[in-house]
């Protein structure tokens, strides 16, 4: 790890880290990047494990898509992770992508953005200043922008285990595999016949951050159900900001935003 990082100081702000490359790869050939140096972290087998320290989930950054899917660890905590990963891109791309690459790319139309913002997850990241955490709902500063500067290294996500929580994601997507043309994950924490904690995370439609506050906050307090959840999507709906293209008008994907947060809630509610 210190060898990683030190080669990122080395080089600069034109080195970029390779550990799957089904990210960076695509990018490279449609000439959105141009790095001048490859640091490859494969190496790095502390950053490819999961697992559970005191109250939190932990996922290394190099953890590939499949291993994150066939992690009981994870998914019987958190069954948005097998939700997800089944539907994230193919096999091909799940054996060599990792957690990290596909949140360090920053696309808005990410998956895994979408369901560690509804987990309320932290970054860990190291650099030569030492390291530091950063809430995932803070990571991503813009399309393709991160909150991981140059001769900095995403080291691993943590996710807050909180008893009596279920969760779901929900994808609507042109044809298997493809990104979504709008999707929503949905966390939960009920206590006392209420709503103790929501998460919604959306992508794909605008979203800032990939969450969903207002929808969040109108769920707290009140006893999970259909009327509460429908409420929750149309104001999710409301709140994000759409942009037509080859997958949808932005009508329609407004629309999506609605219904899937309602669907991945009401699934969420039946997994506590």
């Amino acid at each position: 790890m210190p060898h990683a990082i030190e080669l990122l100081e080395r080089y600069g702000p034109e080195a970029r880290i390779v550990a799957g490359g089904h990210s960076l790869i695509p990018m490279m050939k449609l000439r959105l990047a141009q790095p001048e140096a490859l640091i490859d972290i494969n190496g790095l087998s502390e950053l490819g494990q999961i697992s559970v320290e005191g109250d939190e989930l932990v996922i290394g950054a190099l953890v590939r898509h499949t291993e994150l899917l066939n992690s009981t660890t994870a998914t019987d905590l958190f069954p948005i992770f097998r939700d997800a990963e089944r539907v994230i891109a193919d096999p091909i791309v799940r054996n060599r992508g990792t957690v990290g690459g596909s949140l360090c790319q920053g696309d808005p139309s990410e998956d895994l953005s979408a369901v560690f913002s509804a987990l309320r997850a932290s970054a860990v990241i190291q650099g030569t200043g030492g390291t530091r955490t950063v809430p995932i709902r803070q990571f991503h500063e813009g399309p393709y922008e991160t909150a991981v500067g140059p001769g900095e290294l995403l080291l691993q996500l943590r996710v807050p285990v909180v008893a009596g929580t279920g969760s779901a994601y929900e994808k609507v997507e042109r044809r298997v595999g493809d990104w979504p043309v709008a999707a929503a994950g949905a966390v939960l924490s009920v206590a006392d016949g209420v709503i103790t904690r929501a998460g919604i995370g959306l992508t794909a439609v605008g979203a800032a951050h990939f969450c969903a506050p207002e929808a969040e906050a109108s769920l707290t307090g009140s006893p999970p159900g259909d009327e509460a959840f429908a409420e929750a999507g149309r104001i999710a709906a409301e709140h994000c900001e759409p942009h037509a293209d080859q997958r949808g008008p932005a009508d329609y994907k407004r629309h999506l935003a609605a219904e899937l947060t309602r669907r991945a809630l009401a699934a969420a509610a039946g997994r506590i």
